[in-house]
């Protein structure tokens, strides 16, 4: 700010997955090297969208970078950089990578937006001159190696090409159709990715890897689990927090201490209710989804419940569960292909 350089921050969204840890890694990289951000001459930043403390809960994200080399000292985290001061001295430009809606605390900067790449449905317009690439693939890290293999030959190296390849594999499960999240798109880039550097690691092994550390829980407390994937929707008068967990929903249930737990996590952040979202896989791939709704506030319950059952697009199947606290509804969920990228719309317009 003192030097009025302009900064053009590369940033995913705020759950900072594998996804949108690399696809900011990776593009910020590439408009580095080609001098082709949206801004000439800013400095190009990738910012990983949660604070530093936090990439231990990262698993899958904190063995990737470790396995290529990256160390942690050479990434920016969210509480390293003010983004509200740069854009109210007017000198920072904003790419979104696997989001294109900032969160309600972040509003401010949405004028700061220049490009969008992301992979879920459109849920806001963005005029020009905003660049806005929303395709219905499995992975963002897909779109970005699009981008990147449409740029000048000899720019993509090894480094990046394994980092691209390794969160296509891990975002569309090894590349399964029964997972329901693979396209023929993130199929072409991964091969293409691997006819370029044919010494890129093997798939099963990749995915393999990445997925033991994604599901690896050990000792992580309940807070923990909750905030190592945590999205956050809200409205007027409320706000609810949305969490993948990596655990079968009856062992996360009978965890000791687990509803003054969830009570704690949702006081300390303001939140009216909580929805896990569990998920895990057969050595098949396929997905065993459920749910359960915590909230303490009897109407927000039953809304968000009835919005999960009664919903169409998609219908999610539900089969209630026995819970064994009253203020936690718990369903099995039939319709494993859809995703939690599928059902927050469905959240949203219940509240």
């Amino acid at each position: 700010i003192q030097q009025r350089q302009e900064i053009h921050v590369v940033m995913g969204n705020e759950a900072c997955d594998l996804d949108s840890a690399v696809s900011a890694l990776a593009l910020a990289y590439f408009l580095a090297q080609t001098g082709t951000s949206a801004v000439p001459g800013a400095a190009v930043v990738p910012v990983l969208n949660i604070p530093r403390a936090d990439l231990a809960l990262r698993t899958e994200t904190t063995f990737l970078l470790r396995e290529r080399g990256l160390p942690a000292a050479a990434l920016v985290f969210r509480d390293e950089i003010d983004l509200g001061a740069l854009h109210r001295a007017g000198l920072l430009s904003l790419t979104l990578v696997d989001h294109h809606v900032l969160p309600g605390a972040d509003a401010a900067l949405e004028e700061a937006v220049v490009e969008v790449l992301d992979h879920r449905p459109l849920e806001r317009d963005r005029g020009p001159p905003c660049r806005v690439t929303v395709e219905p693939v499995g992975s963002c890290a897909t779109l970005v190696t699009e981008r990147i293999l449409q740029g000048p030959p000899g720019v993509l190296d090894g480094a990046t090409a394994a980092l691209l390849h390794a969160t296509i594999l891990l975002d569309c499960i090894n590349l399964s159709p029964a997972a329901g999240k693979v396209t023929p798109r993130d199929v072409a880039c991964v091969s293409l990715l691997e006819q370029r550097f044919p010494e890129l690691p093997a798939r099963d092994a990749v995915f393999g890897a990445l997925q033991a550390a994604k599901f690896d829980v050990t000792g992580l407390t309940t807070e923990q689990m909750l905030r190592k994937d945590l999205k956050v929707l809200s409205n007027d008068e409320v706000v609810v927090g949305i969490s993948g967990v990596f655990e079968d929903l009856e062992t996360f249930l009978l965890r000791p201490g687990l509803l003054q737990d969830l009570e704690a996590f949702c006081q300390g952040r303001g939140y009216a209710g909580l929805v896990a979202m569990t998920v895990s896989f057969n050595e098949h791939y396929e997905p065993t989804r459920k749910l359960a709704v915590y909230s303490p506030q009897e109407p927000l319950r039953t809304t968000l419940c009835r919005a999960l059952e009664e919903a169409t697009a998609p219908s999610l199947q539900l089969q209630p569960l026995r819970s064994p606290w009253p203020c936690v509804a718990a369903y099995a969920q039939g319709n494993t292909v859809a995703t939690r990228k599928k059902v927050l719309p469905v959240l949203r317009a219940a509240l």
